[in-house]
């Protein structure tokens, strides 16, 4: 029998959608509004779900709080609170869109979690606009 456990966590963060091989127009034209050169930020919801057997001994897949502290320390800690495009290293030359953003966070997250349970983050960079990712 596979369970899927699942956390909810939120970091704060600004970014700016262009490419820096790319001129002033074309990244106007592709990322619009996104493209703002003093960069914008959003309230991003991240929701980490670890899919695997129950522990007999403990009945569970993961412990909530140890997959709480790696969310703390992977994705938090570096993220909240800044801008994405100059002080997360990972993104200084990929463009922190959200479908790079989930796949940045589940590599930090995936080298965390036993190999033998499978990781699923959802994004969500406004209520309406989210993306997943499952390694594949």
């Amino acid at each position: 029998m596979r369970v899927t456990v699942s956390r909810k966590a939120h970091f704060n963060a600004a970014h700016r959608l262009y490419r820096k091989d790319w001129s002033d127009e074309k990244n106007d034209s592709v990322f619009g509004k996104c493209n703002n050169p003093n960069f914008h930020g959003h309230n991003y919801e991240l929701i980490v779900s670890v899919t695997g057997k129950i522990n007999p001994d403990t009945g569970y897949v993961i412990d909530i709080k140890d997959l709480a502290d790696i969310i703390l320390d992977e994705v938090e800690k570096p993220f909240d609170h800044k801008n994405l495009n100059l002080d997360v290293p990972e993104f200084l030359d990929l463009n922190p869109t959200a479908e790079n953003i989930v796949v940045v966070i589940w590599n930090k997250i995936r080298k965390r979690i036993d190999t033998d349970k499978d990781l699923e983050v959802i994004l969500y960079e406004t209520p309406r606009n989210f993306v997943s990712y499952k390694g594949e």
